[in-house]
């Protein structure tokens, strides 16, 4: 089943009839971009949760549909987002990220031909200290990000949140992706997402394990850096791969505390 778009996308001077869909926290240094990357689109909606920057008045300037909220995990705030588009078409991005001019030809040249009952991964290529990376495992990096919400959804996941399709198909222009500022900031992500994650292991019920405490931060380095051609990449990428251990260390460390907590002892 297609949909039957009557815009004449960018070449006809008219929007394409979809939403873009932003969650945002503090992205005053990233927004900008991200919104100037989607002008062609009919409308940018935006789901702050309580920046304190300039995030939102340099959205609001630039035309997005702004709405504040509290924080509700990853998936829940994607899903809510997704409920105050106009279009039933969304495109979501991160603020960190950009489309890039090749990904919204792409788009333009295949959006009356979409099936609505897909969902649309897109390549992600991301720069990491003033370099793109191409290996370690960052790219393609397929994220889905284009789908029609009458038949596909965010599920309710706070970490590693995914959109649910009955279909998936991949596009093959680049989504850019800022991924961090800098070293420090890498670590700060990987300290918090490596706290996510020992909370999902714990609630899933998932026992430390002293051979994966052991091994697996060593294994994940290799996988990085030797088997996925980290190395490729120079200097960021012996330090994505470093960190990548020490993401998998934090995690499995985190949960051994979570588990020895008092109220955790059974």
């Amino acid at each position: 089943m297609t949909n039957h778009f009557q815009a004449n996308g960018l070449n006809g001077g008219q929007k394409l009839p979809i939403s873009v869909a932003i969650i945002t926290l503090n992205e005053e240094k990233n927004i900008a971009r991200a919104l100037k990357s989607v002008e062609w689109a009919a409308e940018v909606v935006i789901y702050d949760s309580g920046s304190t920057d300039l995030t939102v008045e340099i959205a609001q300037k630039m035309g997005a549909k702004v709405t504040n909220g509290a924080w509700l995990g990853f998936g829940s705030t994607k899903h809510q987002v997704t409920a105050l588009a106009s279009h039933d078409w969304i495109l979501s991005i991160d603020a960190d990220e950009e489309v890039s001019p090749e990904l919204r030809n792409e788009i333009s040249a295949k959006l009356m031909n979409l099936n609505i009952e897909t969902a649309y991964r897109l390549p992600r290529l991301s720069n990491f200290l003033g370099r793109w990376i191409r290996h370690g495992g960052w790219y393609p990096d397929y994220q889905v990000r284009l789908f029609n919400r009458l038949h596909a959804e965010w599920n309710q996941s706070n970490v590693h949140e995914k959109v649910e399709a009955k279909n998936y198909e991949s596009l093959i222009s680049n989504l850019n992706h800022y991924v961090f500022k800098n070293i420090s900031h890498q670590i700060q992500t990987n300290d918090k997402y490596s706290s996510l994650l020992a909370n999902d292991l714990q609630e899933k019920g998932k026992k430390f394990s002293w051979f994966h405490f052991l091994t697996k931060p060593s294994v994940k380095f290799i996988e990085c850096y030797i088997w996925k051609l980290g190395f490729l990449d120079g200097w960021p990428g012996y330090v994505i791969a470093r960190n990548a251990a020490h993401s998998v260390f934090m995690k499995w460390s985190k949960l051994k505390e979570l588990q020895m907590l008092p109220e955790n002892k059974i």
